[in-house]
């Protein structure tokens, strides 16, 4: 029996909770979509509880908004809990069916681990990890409710860490020009009234920060970092030098 599938999506950014993927990569998200390519986030869980939420409703209308905010075309939350999402069987297998569902040919995720913050944030990256993987798996159909196998041509890692210097390891980081949509993303982060608080101001300046750095250091006003899961390979010298 056929499954009926959405439209799909060229590009799905993968979060443990509502925020992450705005506050690290929702510039790019949203210079993406300028660009008319189809963007989905994904949030493993709906980060509750978590102090000064008073709920799930509360934290869901304001990625809600975020989203908007950015012009992303689909955002869904899966149903994983927050402070204790681990890397399973069972969350490999959720993420892999939305992946399936969307059929997205890149997705982005957590580059490696946030000390001092939040270990969803690891078990977040290993789990979609998994689900690219799982996504391709033949001969699986009854764990995957029947939906179609499907190859994620690219996996990309955004850092979500800002304490510290060292970026974290790959096979080739690059920056993503986000000048024309910092603005959107300090937008977009700001929909989180409940997680950013005045007293939470000095986020707003870690990110632009880190984004005037990354920028700066690739001739732009602002930047986002990723870093490509294989060696990025050049075809025309002068035209990747020399956008």
């Amino acid at each position: 029996m056929s499954v009926e599938l959405p439209e799909p999506l060229d590009v799905i950014a993968v979060g443990a909770h509502p925020d992450d993927v705005e506050i690290a990569i929702g510039g790019t998200l949203a210079s993406l979509v300028r660009q008319g390519y189809r963007v989905g986030i994904i949030d493993l869980t709906d980060g509750e509880p978590t102090p000064g939420s008073p709920g799930p409703e509360v934290r869901l209308a304001e990625a809600k908004k975020a989203a908007e905010i950015l012009g992303v075309q689909v955002r869904e939350t899966l149903e994983l809990p927050n402070r204790r999402l681990f890397d399973c069987f069972e969350a490999r297998v959720e993420l892999g069916k939305v992946f399936r569902r969307y059929r997205p040919k890149i997705v982005l995720g957590i580059a490696g681990k946030t000390p001092m913050a939040s270990p969803d944030h690891w078990q977040a990256a290993q789990i979609t990890d998994a689900g690219v993987f799982y996504s391709r798996l033949t001969k699986w159909d009854d764990d995957f409710d029947g939906l179609p196998v499907h190859t994620v041509s690219k996996q990309l890692w955004y850092p979500l860490g800002f304490r510290t210097l060292e970026p974290p390891s790959g096979s080739g980081h690059f920056v993503v020009d986000i000048s024309e949509t910092f603005d959107v993303k300090l937008d977009a982060v700001r929909a989180y009234e409940t997680q950013f608080p005045p007293h939470k101001q000095q986020v707003f300046r870690l990110v632009e920060g880190q984004n005037r750095l990354f920028g700066t250091s690739a001739g732009f006003e602002a930047g986002e970092m990723l870093i490509c899961s294989t060696t990025l390979g050049v075809t025309d010298l002068v035209k990747t030098m020399l956008p």
